[in-house]
Parts: structure tokens; C-alpha cells; sequence
């Protein structure tokens, strides 16, 4: 039996900040199928390398990151009391559609019930179908499609009937 190893983004970036942050030119871990490769160049700038789902397989260079500057400034959305979030059970690319020519599993206004398929998250080439836990209204969608989507990352809000 194969062991599946799923890491955590917040993992990955503190990786990238303990490179990012020290004399390490370049960094690299493999567990299984998952590898990941850090490096940072002369000036300050950092790469990594993760692999992709199988339509982004071709040849892909390594992305290049500049560090960003979180700002502490940004305004918390108060959460009304009636709003439920559906969160992503698990990190991986969220798609809206089962096929990219197929009609969105769920839009902003539909009428949806505890069960009803919202989204799929791909996570190593398995398509993982994300549900309603209640019964509502689809407010808004919180992420775009075919974007990376972190564990218990809040993807739909939900208006509670």
C-alpha cells in the first residue's frame, strides 16, 4: 500500500521563510511522490518547485517568487450570525465544474440543500467532491476557479434556511 503525503501550504511557507530568512542558498525535501525544491538566488529572490496535476505535467519551469510584505492592515469581515462557511477538507485545486466544458456545479444565488455537490477539490489527481453541510442559499464563492485552495480554507458562504 502506498502512503500518500499531503503537505500543508502553511508548511510550505514557513520552509520558504526559514530559506528565505538564513544563509541557505537552496533547500530540498522529497517524501514519496512529494518533492519539493527551495532555492534562493543572489538577489534575494526565491524559487520553489512543486509537482503539478497531470494537465500542468509538461515541461514547467520553477516558478519564481519575490517575498511579500503582509500587511496587518486589512479589514476583517464581520461574519453575519446566518452565513456558513464550507471550507476545503483538504489542500488542493478547487474547480467549480466537473470537466472544464461542463456547467459550474453551483452559482451565487442557488437554492442548495445539505448533500448538494458545490465544488471539486483535485488533490494528487483525485477528484474530491465538496458537499453542503446545510441547507441554504449560495451567497458567495470565495475562490477562483482552478486556484490553489490551503486546508480549512473557506471556499463558499452559505445563507442558512
Amino acid at each position: 500500500k502506498t502512503k500518500a503525503i499531503v503537505m500543508d501550504i502553511n508548511q510550505i511557507k514557513k520552509l520558504i521563510k526559514i530559506v528565505e530568512t538564513s544563509e541557505i542558498t537552496e533547500f530540498s525535501i522529497q517524501e514519496g511522490e512529494l518533492k519539493i525544491k527551495i532555492s534562493k538566488n543572489s538577489n534575494n529572490q526565491i524559487s520553489y518547485q512543486m509537482p503539478m496535476h497531470s494537465s500542468q505535467m509538461q515541461q514547467k519551469e520553477v516558478e519564481t517568487v519575490k517575498p511579500v510584505e503582509q500587511s496587518e492592515d486589512r479589514e476583517e469581515e464581520v461574519p453575519d450570525k446566518n452565513l456558513h462557511e464550507i471550507r476545503s477538507p483538504i489542500v488542493g485545486t478547487f474547480y467549480r465544474a466537473p470537466a472544464p466544458d461542463a456547467d459550474p456545479y453551483s452559482q451565487v444565488g442557488d437554492t442548495i440543500t445539505a448533500g448538494s455537490v458545490l465544488c471539486i477539490v483535485e488533490a494528487m489527481k483525485l477528484m474530491n467532491e465538496i458537499e453542503s453541510d446545510v441547507d441554504g442559499k449560495i451567497v458567495k464563492i470565495l475562490v477562483d476557479n482552478a486556484t490553489p485552495v490551503e486546508y480549512n480554507q473557506p471556499i463558499f458562504l452559505i445563507e442558512k434556511s
